[in-house]
């Protein structure tokens, strides 16, 4: 695999605040760092529509092929991660929040809540997955088995 470059993005008023620890951002981090991803620290930005399309528009422009936000996707009041993702997205894939929704699901009930969205953003791969490690543990799999194809395809690449 050609080394691609990736960016996180963590949405969390709490932990833009500086009143708890962001431990999700870094553990997507890592497994896209395994993963064979270039990816430096997390971005951590306020809950709302507002930052999450700023910061999104930023990770796209600056080359990342790969953008997973974490956090903001639940229905509380502030949990505008898909808002601020759909201003964004110019061809949405639900087939790929589908799947993480569904294994989820799987581990429990409450994966059903999760309202995050994936498309393409210039000529990146965006996707959102909720702000829990467990969550991230069992998101980031699903986004990477087609990422590359993703990357590929918006490259030109053969199906």
């Amino acid at each position: 695999m050609t080394t691609r470059q990736a960016a996180v993005i963590t949405v969390s008023d709490r932990a833009a605040a500086g009143t708890s620890t962001d431990t999700s951002g870094p553990a997507v981090a890592e497994l896209l760092r395994e993963a064979g991803y270039v990816c430096g620290e997390p971005v951590v930005i306020p809950d709302g529509a507002d930052s999450v399309e700023e910061a999104l528009l930023r990770a796209a422009g600056s080359g990342a092929r790969l953008v997973i936000t974490t956090g903001g996707t639940g229905v509380a009041p502030r949990d505008e991660t898909p808002e601020g993702t759909d201003r964004v997205i110019t061809r949405h894939l639900p087939g790929i929040v589908e799947e993480i929704r569904r294994a989820a699901v799987l581990e429990k009930p409450g994966g059903m809540l999760s309202r995050g969205h994936a498309g393409i953003v210039g000529d990146a791969l965006v996707v959102n997955v909720p702000g829990s490690r467990a969550a991230v543990a069992s998101a980031v799999p699903i986004i990477l088995s087609v990422a590359g194809h993703v990357i590929e395809q918006l490259d030109g690449g053969d199906h």
